[in-house]
């Protein structure tokens, strides 16, 4: 069973921050969902990825390409990812289902600190997650690196099934 994990970019966009957690999603071997909400943001992400160093190269693709399937890293606006990823990256409040969670190794909800409206949606996404049976931790940079900050693991009579 898997785990949410949410991240407060505090320190750091998420364009600078993204690159460094698909890289250490691509490294534990996973294919990757990154969701958002939005088909032109979506768009941006893809350019910015396409603009990093050569060094630090992420293969990846907009959904609705010939190759979906093949793509290591998917970026999508909706559920059901073509590429069968083991990891959900939700961005600018994408929805996460309680039972994805459990299907998957791993799901980051990547937010920004400094927006109360991301902030308020973050917290609400972990009562509900939390409250459906899901473990989670809360990751914040506040200091310049990620550190863990909390953590909520569920009791066996309350654990998704």
């Amino acid at each position: 069973m898997g785990a949410v994990y949410f991240y407060q970019l505090s320190t750091q966009p998420l364009e600078a921050a993204l690159p460094v957690l698909l890289a250490k999603a691509r490294e534990a071997g996973w294919r990757v969902e990154l969701r958002g909400v939005d088909a032109a943001r979506m768009e941006v992400l893809d350019r910015a990825l396409w603009s990093g160093p050569e060094d630090g190269f992420l293969p990846h693709g907009l959904a609705g390409g010939a190759h979906d399937a093949d793509q290591p890293i998917l970026l999508t606006c909706g559920g059901g990812a073509a590429n069968a990823p083991a990891c959900v990256m939700a961005v600018d409040g994408a929805d996460i289902d309680p039972g994805e969670v459990g299907a998957l190794e791993r799901v980051c909800i990547l937010f920004d600190g400094h927006d109360a409206a991301a902030l308020g949606r973050a917290r609400s996404q972990w009562a509900s997650l939390v409250d459906a049976g899901c473990a989670a931790q809360y990751w914040s940079q506040d200091s310049g690196r990620w550190e863990k900050k909390a953590e909520r693991v569920p009791d066996a009579a309350n654990k998704i099934t």
